[in-house]
């Protein structure tokens, strides 16, 4: 029993160094400045993958299939797209949108019993969606990752018209980690942007069903 103990703690180790590897070996020299470094601070089985290929312990999950949260997705996939762009301006305005989107969702249209969970998440969204459309590029990609899983709690409740892939950056705020949600399998990381712009693996698949 000790000696399996002993391989699978080594196993686990071996997983983790390869990742941070990888992400190590995505850091080019000159891409990113001290300051912009310092600011650099789940639903059922089956797939993982990272820039260079699959991991099997990645999640699926299946959520309702639904086009009422498109207008919010769409705002949030856009902040997601211009910071992995390093642009803070398109960030901003994608911002706005998203908090317009939010602004105009009905909870009515979602079953009563959820619709006090929903607003309570949608003001959580809006607060985020102020600040990143305010501030500088740091900051957005501070509230953008806790933002992420305020909007995967949305769309457990709301559903999706596409499928989501919760990504993971494990060297994201001094190596506590970071996430975001992406319509693409492709690991393209808003949270470092172009220092690091493929650090990251497929967490979970969400799918509309």
């Amino acid at each position: 029993m000790q000696y399996f103990k002993i391989l699978l703690f080594l196993s686990a180790f071996s997983i983790a160094a390869i990742v941070t590897s990888s992400c190590n070996n995505n850091n080019e020299p000159g891409n990113a400045s001290d300051s912009e470094q310092m600011d650099h601070q789940d639903m059922g089985h089956s797939s993982v993958e990272h820039s260079e290929g699959m991991n099997p312990e990645a999640m699926q999950t299946s959520v309702k299939h639904s086009d009422s949260g498109s207008a919010i997705l769409d705002a949030y996939l856009a902040i997601k797209n211009a910071l992995v762009k390093d642009n803070q301006e398109q960030a901003a305005k994608a911002a706005s949108g998203l908090f317009t989107a939010v602004g105009n969702f009905d909870p009515a249209k979602i079953q009563e019993a959820d619709q006090k969970e929903l607003k309570e998440i949608m003001e959580v969204v809006k607060e985020h969606a102020e600040h990143i459309s305010e501030s500088e590029i740091g900051h957005q990609r501070e509230h953008f990752e806790s933002l992420g899983k305020d909007i995967k709690d949305l769309v457990a409740i709301i559903g999706t018209d596409r499928t989501l892939y919760q990504q993971y950056c494990p060297m994201y705020n001094d190596n506590k980690g970071g996430m975001w949600l992406s319509a693409s399998k492709e690991v393209e990381n808003p949270l470092f942007g172009s220092s690091m712009p493929k650090c990251g693996v497929v967490k979970e698949t969400i799918a509309a069903q």
